[in-house]
Parts: C-alpha cells; structure tokens; sequence
C-alpha cells in the first residue's frame, strides 16, 4: 500500500412547518399505521423502506414511488458488454450498514484491482505514488513536512465520535434534526464544522496551505466537484477513509437499492409524485399523494410519508405541497452539477508528461485547483463485474476511462485528453448539493408524520449518510407514532447507554 494511497483519503433556512392546532399524529386507538410512503428509490429511499418494514412490522403495506430507475444516484452504463459505474462507486470499509445490507442480500464486495494514483496542476505532475510505501512516506515529509499526520489525526478523530451513531440507532435512539444528531455525536463542535470552511479548519490544525493545494482540493474536486471552501464536516466525511479501505458492490452498487426493496416487500411504483395534501379524518391525519405513471393519474391515502428526493428548485420531483398551515415554501440551496464522461478510447499520458504511453504508470490523476483547466479527475475504471483473471488495459491500450468535469466536454477537450477514442457516454448528475449555496441544515420533520431525508446531504453526502438517515426516520416515525418521546433527542446517550447495560 502505497504512502499516498494511504494519506489521500477516499477517491469518496430551514423550512418551518407549524404543527398548531393540527390533529394528533397516531391514531386514537394506538393503532399500527396501515400504509405509508416513501417517495424515492435511491439508497436512501430503499434503505428507509426496508428499516420501516424493520420496526413496523409485516403487516403495514410500504409503497416505494419512483419515476426513474431504482438506485437514483446509483447508476451504471454499457460499454462493450460491460458495466460500468456512472454514479456513487466507493463505500468505505467503516460504513456498517452498507455492510450490513451487502451480507444480509448475499452480495459480494467486488475484487480491487491495484493502481497508483497521481496530482496534476495543468502542467505537469506534482504528486505521485510510487511502488515503494517508505519513499512515498519520506516524498510527501519532505514537501508538506507533518500535515499528512496532523490531517490523519483530525480525521480518525471524527471518525470515531460519527461511529457513535451505530450504537445509538442499535439501542433504538432517534433524532428530531441533522443539528440534534450530530451533536449527540460530536457536541457543538460537529455542527460549527458545518458553517466553517474547510480550509479554515486545516490551517487552524495546522496543516499548509501548500498541503491544502496540493492534497486536499485535489480530493474535494474528485469527490464533490467543488473546493476547499467546502464545510469542513463536508470535508472530514469525504477524507474519511483510507484508500486501500474502499470497496464496492460485486454487480453494481444500484443491486443494494433494488435488494433492499425486495428484502422490505415494498410496493414499488413507477410514478411521479406530483403533489402531496393532508386530509384530517376525525382526529386522524393523512397525508394524500396524487401522482402520474405512464397511463394516467392515481392518488392514494398514507399515514406515515418520507420524501428521499431533493426538494431544492430544479432538482427534485416539482413536488407541490397543498393545503399545509402555514403554506410551504421551497427548500433553499442549489444542487452541484457534475458530468461524468465513460470514454472508450486510447488516453493521451503525454499532457503529463509520458510521451511515451507505455512509461505512464497511473490508473487515475487528480487535478489542482488551476484556471483553464478543464477536468476535476480521470482514471481508468473496471466492470462492475470482475473475473478472476481480469487485469487493468496498459495505457497504451484502449481502455474505458471516467472523466469528471463540471461541464460537459466539447469535442476539442476530449481530444486533448485522448488521442482517440471509439465511444463516449454522458451522465450529467445534480449529484450533491452545492455547499456554497448552503443556509443551514434542511428539516427532518415537515408535519407530522411527513419526514425529509435528503436534509443529511448538507452536512455530507455519501451512500452510508443516506443509510443513517433513513435508519434515523425509521426510529423517528416509529417513536412518533406510538408517542416514546423518551427514544427521542435524548441526552448524553453514552452515559445512557452504559446505564442500560
């Protein structure tokens, strides 16, 4: 394992709804919920649908709505009879319930294939891991001195006060917002890591600017197509693994998604939520979904409903709220656009400096922060499907390439970066929110009984962030319904938990 696969981590106004004199959420009768709602089937939607079957039980029926395919932001292409990830690609070995949902439906972790990573600044490499760990350890002491240490501390740091949420969520303990769970987690100083810059915290730790440059921005623009300005809890989720800790799904990450919805016995619908009501039956309240599919217009009754799609304008469903007291408004923030490029082709290793293809010894070169330059990363991927005796195309073969840039690449572009090429496929993804946009920490709860998951994005966005979510939901509903207000926003949980035990 290479010094710097082991230091560059992971290549991974709030609306305020007044709940005055509504009707109780639980029926008078204490009766179990009969049908409830999930509108999404990403991973966070199918992660929720399968803990509400969890905690609810065999009975209440679970409608999963989606109107596109099931893994959203989970998503492969074909490239000559071989898939390839398009969207989320990397899990981290930390992340126990995407572990826990890959052991329970029978998947396998797909096999690693080695590959040495580079830094590229628009003119030549400035950064690159070798074959041999001591010279990397001593190359990146040289240029940066003990930034990589003090950066590695910070971030084990914050990894071991997040792992909290696992033992919180096993006793059954659920969180009214992203702000109560996250300071169940790390106090204060986990929500001032949303509202302060990244860079901002690491110059503070004492990390060098040259580092931040050089290391950081390099892995905030792979990850999330954006700079060290990023929140700094951002930035610890996406610095949160070494690389050598990272795995994927065996077939495709999107078969935990339609797995999960299986396992849950959801209904699914392709449908497009259009509009969501509440109806006041007695002193019940239920929420209607009037939506669309491809041969006409449905509406169903549901009470209990979770929307696991952005809300933000542009990017989610055009969900309209109707009837609510006071009046719904839309989510602030903006999603980032990123546009994944799938080449087939021959890449062209002279811009960095390898004339000769055969010399170049790279599977992926992350880029600097520079102007003109036009891409955030490229590297060389493999299938979602990996046979015993696969091995990497040289780089003097055609070989399949993942290009991430924030816009699509012109023509010119791609012939700059390829000296030719047979294919190239373009996803463009709204794929996390634009944390500069950000103006705090969305909701989890919209009205009673209606819940947001998508609010955990904006304190950072991964598969496992969306899986905690929707475990989180789950508790919250379940404790919401049956009024354990003692399972719910609870302090100083450790000290509880040893108590309990």
């Amino acid at each position: 394992m290479g010094g710097f696969q082991l230091l560059v981590f992971a290549v991974v106004a709030t609306i305020v709804w007044s709940a005055a004199g509504e009707p109780e959420a639980f029926h008078v009768d204490g009766a179990p919920p009969s049908k409830i709602a999930v509108v999404g089937a990403g991973i966070g939607g199918s992660a929720t649908a399968h803990f509400l079957r969890q905690h609810f039980g065999p009975e209440v029926q679970v409608d999963v709505f989606e109107k596109g395919e099931v893994g959203g932001r989970l998503a492969t292409v074909t490239v000559s009879n071989n898939d390839y990830e398009s969207g989320g690609s990397i899990i981290h070995s930390l992340n126990l319930h995407m572990q826990e949902f890959v052991k329970q439906l029978g998947l396998k972790h797909r096999r690693t294939v080695a590959g040495k990573t580079a830094v590229y600044n628009g003119e030549e490499v400035i950064l690159e891991e070798t074959d041999w760990y001591l010279l990397d350890l001593f190359r990146l002491w040289w240029r940066y001195g003990i930034s990589f240490i003090r950066l590695q501390m910070w971030v084990e740091e914050i990894m071991e006060k997040f792992m909290r949420i696992y033992k919180y969520q096993a006793h059954g303990y659920a969180f009214s917002s992203v702000e109560e769970l996250l300071d169940s987690l790390g106090g204060s100083g986990f929500i001032n890591m949303t509202r302060r810059p990244l860079s901002d915290s690491l110059l503070e730790l004492g990390v060098s600017q040259r580092f931040i440059d050089e290391v950081i921005a390099p892995v905030m623009r792979v990850n999330y197509g954006q700079n060290v300005s990023i929140p700094a809890f951002v930035g610890a989720v996406s610095l949160a693994g070494a690389q050598n800790n990272l795995w994927s799904v065996e077939g495709g990450n999107k078969l935990v998604c339609s797995g999960l919805l299986k396992m849950a016995n959801a209904n699914l619908l392709k449908a497009e939520v259009r509009s969501i009501s509440p109806i006041s039956s007695g002193e019940a309240l239920q929420y209607q979904l009037n939506f669309t599919t491809a041969t006409g217009t449905g509406s169903e009754l549901y009470d209990i409903v979770v929307l696991a799609t952005p809300l933000q304008d542009g990017v989610g469903p055009g969900l309209q709220f109707q009837g609510f007291t006071p009046p719904s408004k839309q989510m602030p923030g903006d999603y980032h656009s990123t546009v994944a490029t799938i080449v087939h082709g021959y890449l062209n290793t002279s811009i960095f400096g390898y004339p000769d293809p055969r010399l170049f010894p790279f599977a992926s070169v992350l880029t600097t922060e520079t102007p003109g330059l036009f891409f955030n990363s490229v590297a060389s991927v493999c299938p979602v499907n990996i046979s015993a005796g696969f091995r990497r195309k040289q780089p003097q073969e055609a070989g399949i390439y993942k290009v991430f840039s924030s816009q699509p690449l012109e023509k010119s572009q791609l012939k700059t970066l390829f000296r030719s090429y047979y294919s190239v496929q373009v996803t463009e993804w709204q794929a996390y929110p634009d944390y500069g946009s950000s103006q705090g920490l969305p909701p989890v709860e919209l009205h009673p009984n209606l819940y947001y998951l998508n609010g955990i994005e904006w304190a950072g966005s991964a598969m496992e962030m969306s899986s905690v979510a929707a475990k989180n939901i789950a508790l919250l509903a379940y404790h919401r319904w049956n009024k354990q207000t003692d399972m719910v926003d609870q302090s100083d949980l450790m000290h509880r938990i040893k108590t309990e035990l």
